[in-house]
């Protein structure tokens, strides 16, 4: 079944305020790049904010299904964990172009002040939620917060100064010490605490 008009312009809306951001996209970029009459266009939606609105939650639910596609098709929580690692390697030229799409929508809207700020930022409550479910299945239940915190942390960075560099090789060799440090994690601990690359130990788990 082909999209909607109203699916094909918050498609254009999602693609162009991760490439040029929310604030510099207009009505007539999204009416262009759907090739639509501004009064087509206004039968769907009448502000900016609305577009704005049905984008984050394109976004969400495109988490949502990506967070449940690795839980079926990987078999342990430290796979899930390098699922999640390896998706810079797999977005990395357009990490490299435009940055992290959730991290810049939110950078943008906080900068903005706008109201749809706590909104955005929720798509990165769901990656903490999930990558804290790993973690404690992994044996982490009482640092798996703050290891998902981490990892989270650990991400934005390495998108942040790949997007600054222009550097490919830069994530590659991040991501392969992500990985280092989550295989540490799964390794047998008996009196060893496992310890974040930030230097800061996580307990023991439960």
């Amino acid at each position: 079944m082909p999209p909607s008009t109203r699916e094909l312009i918050v498609e254009a809306a999602d693609e162009l305020f991760y490439e040029r951001g929310f604030e510099k996209t207009s009505f007539t970029d999204i009416a262009d790049r759907v090739a639509l009459s501004r009064g087509n266009f206004y039968y769907h939606f009448r502000t900016k904010d609305d577009i704005l609105a049905a984008v984050i939650a394109l976004r969400a639910s495109r988490t949502q299904s990506m967070l449940d596609a690795w839980a079926s098709q990987a078999d342990t929580p430290l796979e899930r964990l390098r699922c999640f690692a390896e998706m810079l390697v797999q977005n990395r030229k357009d990490i490299q172009r435009f940055g992290c799409p959730v991290g810049t929508l939110c950078a943008e809207l906080a900068k903005l002040a706008h109201p749809s700020h706590g909104d955005a930022s929720m798509i990165f409550g769901q990656f903490r939620l999930w990558l804290g479910e790993q973690f404690t299945a992994l044996g982490f239940k009482a640092d798996a917060d703050d290891l998902a915190m981490h990892l989270l942390a650990r991400s934005q960075g390495v998108a942040s100064l790949a997007n600054a560099f222009q550097d490919e090789a830069f994530i590659r060799h991040e991501v392969e010490l992500i990985e280092e440090w989550l295989q540490s994690l799964n390794a047998p601990r008996q009196k060893k605490t496992a310890k974040p690359a930030s230097g800061r130990p996580a307990r023991n788990p439960n």
